[in-house]
């Protein structure tokens, strides 16, 4: 599909440099990120660290920020372009260093391998001095909801 007209694609492509809130995900536009790279296969966003994403020691909770991963891989998946909805199956973290109130993360999140039914991805939240905060793989299987947009 990436070298046909992928209006999806062209969507996320106008909104880099702006935030979420125009995101077709209720949950997309609450993490309200702002898009920095938007390709076929993969997507980059950068995410502050909010009271709310936060646990009582003022990091990024685990369900934050795998819900963030979650959440940027649906979308990368989205704009394939494809027919059907895909939803996730399984999302294995890891959790490798902290992210603290008010910190501002780069995640990314790519294709590995996308088969017919089954697209395989990866995906990592990045501190601003690189340490990886978490990386996630995860697979998402075509449902039977063709999408209209």
């Amino acid at each position: 599909m990436d070298n046909l007209i992928n209006p999806r694609l062209d969507f996320f492509r106008s909104q880099i440099g702006h935030d979420m809130q125009n995101s077709i995900s209720p949950f997309g536009r609450w993490l309200n990120g702002t898009i920095r790279e938007a390709d076929y296969g993969r997507m980059v966003a950068d995410y502050t660290v909010r009271k709310e994403m936060t646990n009582p020691a003022n990091v990024l909770h685990g369900g934050a920020a795998s819900g963030i991963l979650d959440d940027l891989v649906g979308a990368t998946v989205f704009a394939l372009g494809r027919e059907y909805a895909y939803t996730s199956v399984n999302l294995a973290v890891d959790f490798l260093h902290a992210a603290r109130l008010g910190d501002v993360v780069t995640v990314t999140a790519e294709v590995v391998r996308e088969g017919k039914n089954i697209i395989h991805c990866e995906g990592r939240i990045v501190a601003a001095d690189g340490k990886i905060i978490a990386k996630c793989a995860t697979n998402l299987i075509q449902t039977s909801l063709k999408l209209t947009i």
